[in-house]
C-alpha cells in the first residue's frame, strides 16, 4: 500500500506541474496554476488557486478525494507559496496530504 500512496503523490505533483494541453493525447490533463504565476497574491488569486486544483484532481485523478486545499502564508523569500492538499484515498480511504511548492514571481 505505501508504494500505492507514493504513486498517488507523485501523480498529484505531476498534475500539478502540468500545464493543460502539454501532455501529448490529453489535453484536458493539467492544471492551471502557472497562469497565476505572475499575479500578486490577493485574497481572489488564493481562490482562483484553491478551485484551479481542486477542478484539475476532480477531473485527472479518481483515485483520490479532496478534503482541503489551504494557501498557507507567504510567499516565502525565494518566491514559494505553500499549497498544502489534504486528501483521501478512495481505495483504502487513508487520510494524506501534500504541500506543493507554488512559485510565484514579483509582477513587475
Amino acid at each position: 500500500m505505501v508504494s500505492d500512496e507514493r504513486d498517488i503523490r507523485e501523480s498529484l505533483g505531476i498534475l500539478l506541474a502540468t500545464r493543460p494541453g502539454e501532455r501529448i493525447m490529453h489535453p484536458l490533463y493539467g492544471c492551471n496554476l502557472h497562469a497565476l504565476v505572475f499575479e500578486h497574491v490577493s485574497e481572489s488569486v488564493v481562490t482562483e488557486i484553491r478551485q484551479a486544483i481542486l477542478q484539475a484532481i476532480a477531473r485527472c485523478e479518481p483515485r483520490v478525494e479532496v478534503e482541503r486545499v489551504a494557501v498557507l502564508p507567504g510567499p516565502d523569500a525565494h518566491g514559494v507559496l505553500p499549497i498544502e492538499i489534504v486528501y483521501r484515498i478512495r481505495a483504502t480511504n487513508t487520510r494524506a496530504n501534500l504541500v506543493y511548492p507554488f512559485h510565484v514571481e514579483a509582477a513587475s
